[in-house]
This record gives structure tokens, C-alpha cells and sequence, in this order.
């Protein structure tokens, strides 16, 4: 019988001595709870993923001293065996690090493995900075128990797509009792799913009890669910622990099976997760939480037009932070409506966050003003919108910087998508919460937003209200875009494509070949093609945004500024 700890903790990207308090401190609960094993994530001792701090000798040398720092602990915890994520030295040719895996105990380096499978699609650059160690299987006798271990990746490839190697049959033929996987897998939309489908059916086809640990935590763009689990052969996904909290959780392995810790059978783990909108908020208040915190803001602003974005923006704000550290602004022009200005002085009360009113007509018209003098041409059309944009952008940043206040843009997927957004104006800020959803998906968390709060928050005239501008008489967002229930559809597939879950995927297939069934379909189809292709250049500029979906804009979709679209 086995005891094991798993550590899913939140460890912080460079802070080496934090993470080693943190570390330590668990290990020490685990020890006075008699584990045999503690087990943290991947790269646990740096966080993941420091990028290129692994090329800094300073940083390199912390995690060195980082490093041994644990094993001093380790040595005062005799008993105990650590399962510890870190960079470490690589000889021969090619990079300098591997991505490794460690077993301390004791004071000492009991095994050592180097992830073979290093990642470099979507959001991961893994090969940038680590080379691949050997095609070998690491296996450890821990008491009576064989266990085999593997690296995050290394696990990904049991079907043998993706890479020419499969370390899971190595290790199989090691034959381990247990097989231990330490991870740092990003959280999407289906990404619990998919795990369980993965290392599940691996479990299943090698006869493999499979314990799997996975970080929890926002870091810049990225968020890190948690969500470790164990699995076996025959029972399937047998334990879960919670999802976008830390968890420190002691399990007993006996005779091929997880129990608690005292030795009963798991809670019976649910094959869906959490419903997507709830999925959604969940995500995104820890990547703000975990942003802002990493950043040192404890306050943030909103600019509050009235609309649904920032209504939004302004409630998962007000979520994370609470409602006393967020702070909205209302700035109307000669084209605001009423209704918005009131709009949002309704959204405000009903979450208790201050708004303030900077009126920006008067500045506007200085603006415009003063251009026509200098250059012998009236503001109009496009210029005069943009400008009262950027004006906008402009008082908010001026506030943030008067104030200390984190900005939050609140541009969503489909307008980022087609650049139907103010470079240095809508686009200024320090992070985007709903950046990575689609417009109709804004209105669905929105209600949502309401539902699970019991009561309106977001007002419903702001979820009824046409979308718009209101940066010229009568302006509405459908004169310059296609509906966004249709729009949206064609972006899916543009964008995210094969990525799309399947359900998600047949659906704007079949959207957009009925689409495609005419000229008319054919042509709106190529002009949102060319539109996406043509703002890249904003995009490139904008904040970064919290992915939720399978691709989002950022490290995770890489497309030329400066290239032919067809």
C-alpha cells in the first residue's frame, strides 16, 4: 500500500523561493500525514512556463539554489519521496536544459527523468529551450509499489499521431504497478474531457492505474484548472480534485486502486464537467484573480458604455475583485443615447461598483478643431469615430496611471477578429477578460452571469439592447459587420477549425456550407476572410486577453502581418 499526496498547487512563474516555501510546506503536511510520496506538478520548482528567463544565468542559478533548497528538506522528511518538477543541466550537444522530472528523498536525487515530448504547437514553444532526453522508461520502487513516471507530453502521444516516439509504451513494457504523470496541461473549453479520453483509454489498453497531476492558476493569458485525477483500467476516471483551486489531497493506492485516505472508495467522478458558461466564469475569474495579484493591482477600471461588453466585463470584475476594487467610467459624447449613460448607472448600482462621468464632447470638438486648423480639413467619418474612441481610451488610461488601476479592454472574439475596434483607443488596457469570446457567447455568459447570481446584475435592457458604437447618429454594429449569430459561425471555423469540439465543429460546418450556397453566402464568407486576414496588425497590438477556447488570438494563432490573403 502506497500513501500519496498530490500537491496542485498555485506557484507563481520565477518566484523560486516563494514556490519552495510553498513546496515545503506541503511536503510537511503530507509527511504528518504518513505519505510515502508527495507529488507536484510540472516545472513546479520555476512555475510554468518561464520562457525565456531559462536563458538567463541568474535565473538558472536560483533554480539550482532552488533546488537545493528542497532536497535540504527532503532530508529532514526522511520517509517521504518527492516528485519534483525543474530545469535541469543537459550535456551533449543541442540545448542547454531538460525538462525534468526528480524523485528526492532523503536528502538526495533518487531518479531523474527528461520529458522526451516537447511541445510546439498552439500556445507551447517547449523546444525553444529544452532538449528531448532519452527513450528510456523510469521507473522507482517505492516501498512494495513499482512506479513508472512520465512528464505531461509524454503521455499526450499513446495514439502515436503526433510524434515518431511513445514513451507510454516504454514504460509499459517496465511493467510498473502505478504510473505517475506530473503535468502543467492549460485549461480550455473540453480540455477536462479530453484528458480523461486520453490518459483514460491509455489506462484502459496498457491495464495501467494512472495518477495524474496537474497545476492550478492564471498566468498571463493562460489558465491552469487543476482538475488532477486518477484512473484505472477497468473503473475508468476514479477521482477528480476540484478545478481552479488548489488542492492538497492525500490518496491510498492498494493492490491497483485508489482509495481516501481512509482506505474508502472515491467519489464517483461525473463524465461532463461544468456547463460551458459556468466553465467560462469560473476561468476567467481566476486568470484575472491570478493576473492582477502576479501584477501587484488590487484595483481595476472599466470604461462603461452601456453595452454589453463592458456590462460584462464590469460583473466578472466585480466577481474576482470584489465590488469596492472596481471602478467604472462613463464617458458620453454628443452621439451617447440616454439609455446607455442610464444603463449604466443602473449596471453600477446593481453591482455596487463606483462609476464616475467624464463627459468627452468638449474635448472632442477641441480635437477637431484644432485639426482642421492645422491641416485645412474637417474631422469626419471614420477619423471623427475613432477619435472620440481613442479620447475615451485615453481618459481611462489617464486614470489608471492617476489611480493605480489596472484598465480591462472589453473587445470581444468577433470584433477582434474583423478589427471592428480603435487601435490606442477601445484596444488600450492591461488584460482582457471576454477577449476570447465570441459576441454571442458574451450574451449567453451575461444571462448566465444573472442566473447564477439569482438576481439581475447585468440589467436586461443592457442584454436586450442592439449592439452599437454609438460613435455616429444612429450607428449600429450590423451596418458595418454580418448578424453576429452569423458572423460569428463563419469565425469558428476560420478560426478555430479542426480544434472545435465536434459537436461545435458539425455545426458551423454545416452553417457555413448553407451559407456558401449562393453568391451572396459565397462572397460574405471571403470578405470575413479577408477582414480577419487584414487585422492582424491591431491584433498584434491589443492587450493580452484570457484564453477560454481551443485557439485563442495571442501565442496560440501566429499569422503574418505583412502577407498575401486569398
Amino acid at each position: 500500500m502506497l500513501r500519496i499526496t498530490i500537491a496542485q498547487l498555485n506557484l507563481t512563474v520565477g518566484d523560486i523561493e516563494g514556490n519552495v516555501a510553498r513546496m515545503v510546506a506541503a511536503a510537511q503536511q503530507a509527511a504528518r500525514e504518513q505519505s510515502d510520496l508527495i507529488v507536484f506538478s510540472e516545472l513546479a520548482l520555476c512555475g510554468y512556463y518561464p520562457g525565456d528567463m531559462l536563458d538567463e544565468p541568474p535565473f538558472l542559478q536560483r533554480v539550482q539554489d532552488g533546488l537545493a533548497a528542497l532536497q535540504k528538506a527532503s532530508a529532514e522528511l526522511p520517509a517521504l519521496h518527492w516528485v519534483v518538477g525543474a530545469p535541469t543541466p543537459a550535456t551533449g550537444p543541442g540545448k542547454r536544459l531538460h525538462n525534468s522530472l526528480l524523485v528526492l528523498q532523503g536528502g538526495t536525487v533518487r531518479l531523474q527523468y527528461a520529458k522526451q515530448l516537447l511541445p510546439t504547437y498552439n500556445i507551447f514553444d517547449e523546444r525553444r529551450h529544452f532538449e528531448p532526453g532519452p527513450d528510456v522508461a523510469k521507473v522507482l520502487r517505492i516501498g512494495g509499489t513499482q512506479v513508472g513516471l512520465l512528464v505531461c507530453e509524454d503521455g499526450w502521444n499513446d495514439h502515436g499521431a503526433d510524434y515518431a516516439t511513445n514513451p507510454f509504451e516504454r514504460l509499459r513494457d517496465a511493467a510498473p504497478d502505478l504510473v505517475i504523470s506530473i503535468n502543467a496541461s492549460p485549461s480550455h473549453v473540453g480540455k477536462r474531457e479530453q484528458r480523461h479520453q486520453i490518459f483514460g483509454g491509455s489506462s484502459r489498453r496498457h491495464g495501467l492505474p494512472i495518477l495524474y497531476v496537474n497545476q492550478v492558476g492564471g498566468h498571463d493569458q493562460v489558465v491552469y484548472d487543476g482538475a488532477s485525477f486518477a484512473a484505472e483500467p477497468e473503473a475508468g476516471i476514479v477521482f477528480e480534485a476540484p478545478r481552479f483551486v488548489e488542492d492538497l489531497r492525500t490518496l491510498r493506492f492498494d493492490n491497483g486502486h485508489f482509495l481516501t485516505a481512509d482506505g474508502n472508495a472515491p467519489v464517483r467522478v461525473p463524465a461532463e464537467g461544468l456547463p460551458t458558461m459556468e466553465f467560462y466564469r469560473q476561468q476567467i475569474l481566476l486568470g484575472l484573480k491570478d493576473y492582477a495579484r502576479r501584477c501587484g493591482f488590487k484595483q481595476v477600471v472599466v470604461g462603461s458604455s452601456g453595452g454589453i461588453d463592458s456590462a460584462l466585463t464590469l460583473a466578472l470584475a466585480a466577481q474576482a475583485l470584489g465590488p469596492e476594487n472596481v471602478v467604472g467610467v462613463t464617458m458620453p459624447s454628443r452621439y451617447s443615447s440616454s439609455g446607455s449613460v442610464d444603463d449604466s448607472v443602473a449596471l453600477c448600482q446593481n453591482l455596487d461598483v463606483q462609476l464616475h462621468t467624464h463627459p468627452i464632447a468638449e474635448l472632442v470638438a477641441g480635437y477637431a478643431k484644432q485639426f482642421e486648423g492645422s491641416f485645412g480639413q474637417p474631422l469626419s467619418g471614420l477619423p471623427l469615430e475613432n477619435l472620440q474612441a481613442r479620447i475615451r481610451g485615453t481618459v481611462l488610461m489617464e486614470y489608471s496611471n492617476a489611480f493605480g488601476h489596472l484598465l480591462l479592454t472589453t473587445g470581444n472574439k468577433s470584433e477582434i477578429s474583423v478589427g471592428y475596434c480603435t487601435l490606442y483607443g477601445d484596444t488600450n488596457g492591461g488584460l482582457g477578460l471576454i477577449g476570447d469570446l465570441y459576441k454571442t457567447e458574451v450574451f449567453a455568459l451575461s444571462r448566465h452571469v444573472n442566473e447564477q447570481a439569482g438576481r439581475e446584475l447585468i440589467p436586461q435592457a443592457i442584454i436586450d439592447k442592439e449592439p452599437s458604437a454609438e460613435l455616429a447618429p444612429g450607428q449600429r454594429d450590423v451596418d458595418s459587420l454580418p448578424p453576429y449569430p452569423v458572423l460569428d459561425e463563419v469565425l469558428k471555423l476560420l478560426i478555430e477549425g479542426e480544434r472545435l469540439s465536434p459537436p461545435e465543429l458539425a455545426a458551423a460546418q454545416a452553417f457555413v456550407a448553407q451559407l456558401q450556397t449562393d453568391d451572396a453566402g459565397r462572397a460574405l464568407v471571403q470578405r470575413v476572410r479577408m477582414m480577419v486576414a487584414r487585422n492582424e496588425y491591431k491584433r498584434r497590438q491589443a492587450p493580452p486577453i484570457l484564453r477560454v477556447r481551443p485557439r485563442a488570438f495571442g501565442s496560440g494563432r501566429q499569422m503574418p502581418i505583412a502577407a498575401r490573403y486569398v
